[in-house]
C-alpha cells in the first residue's frame, strides 16, 4: 500500500477522532478532555524551548493542528499488508488509547482530563480505537 493512501487514511481516522471528542467533549461532562492534556504538552514543550503560547484560542488550534498531524502520521501505520489491516488497526488504537491513559503522569503532564474517572478512561481508550477503526475502514475501502 503506497504511502499516500496511508496518510489519506491516516488523516481521515485523524479527522473521525477529533470530530467524536470535539462533539462529545461540548455536549458532556464526564468525558476526556484530550484537548487539554495536548495543550498541557504543548505548552510545556514550548515553555522549554521557546515561547509558551498565551492566547486561549491560539494554544486550542495551534494543539488540534498539531493533534490531527500527529495522528495522522500514527494512524498511517496501520497500513501494509491488507491482511493485517484490522489486527493492527485494533493493535494500534488500544495502544494509543492506554498511552494517552497512563503517559501523562510519567511524562510530568496531569493525566486528569482522560484518566480521572473510569468512564473517562474507557471513552479515551474508545476515541483512540475509533480513530484506528476508521483508519482501516477506508485503508481496505481504498484497497479495492
Amino acid at each position: 500500500m503506497g504511502i499516500l493512501k496511508n496518510l489519506t487514511a491516516g488523516f481521515i481516522g485523524s479527522v473521525a477522532l477529533n470530530i467524536l471528542h470535539e462533539t462529545l467533549r461540548k455536549y458532556n461532562t464526564n468525558v476526556p478532555k484530550i484537548n487539554l492534556l495536548g495543550e498541557e504538552a504543548l505548552n510545556k514543550t514550548l515553555f522549554r524551548y521557546g515561547t509558551p503560547i498565551m492566547d486561549k484560542d491560539d494554544l486550542y488550534r495551534t494543539t488540534l493542528k498539531a493533534d490531527l498531524v500527529g495522528n495522522a502520521v500514527y494512524y498511517s501505520l496501520i497500513g501494509g499488508k491488507s491482511a493485517l489491516i484490522w489486527p493492527k488497526a485494533i493493535f494500534f488504537g488500544l495502544s494509543a488509547g492506554l498511552g494517552a491513559i497512563n503517559l501523562p503522569e510519567p511524562l510530568g503532564l496531569d493525566p486528569d482530563p482522560v484518566a480521572k474517572t473510569d468512564q473517562m478512561k474507557v471513552l479515551t481508550v474508545a476515541y483512540y480505537l475509533f480513530g484506528a477503526l476508521v483508519t482501516g475502514y477506508v485503508l481496505k475501502a481504498l484497497s479495492k
